[in-house]
C-alpha cells in the first residue's frame, strides 16, 4: 500500500494535475487578500500549501466584503 502512494506521488503526470489546480486557487486567494488589505492572510496563503482547500475556504468564506449597518 505504501509502495503504491509512493509511485502515484511521483508520477510526473499527477504533479503537473496537482500544479494545475493549486497555482489558479492561489493566486486568486493572493490577489483577494491583497486587495482586501488581509496582510497575515496573504502570508499564511503564500507560505502554506494545502492543495488549494485554504486557498479555496478564503475564497469564498473569509473574503466576503463586511456589509455596512447604517
Amino acid at each position: 500500500m505504501e509502495q503504491a502512494i509512493l509511485n502515484i506521488l511521483s508520477n510526473p503526470v499527477f504533479l503537473l494535475l496537482i500544479l494545475l489546480w493549486t497555482i489558479p486557487w492561489k493566486g486568486v486567494a493572493l490577489w483577494k487578500a491583497t486587495k482586501n488589505g488581509h496582510k497575515n492572510w496573504f502570508i499564511i496563503l503564500l507560505v502554506l500549501n494545502t492543495l488549494a482547500i485554504l486557498e479555496i475556504t478564503y475564497i469564498f468564506y473569509f473574503s466576503k466584503p463586511k456589509k455596512n449597518v447604517e
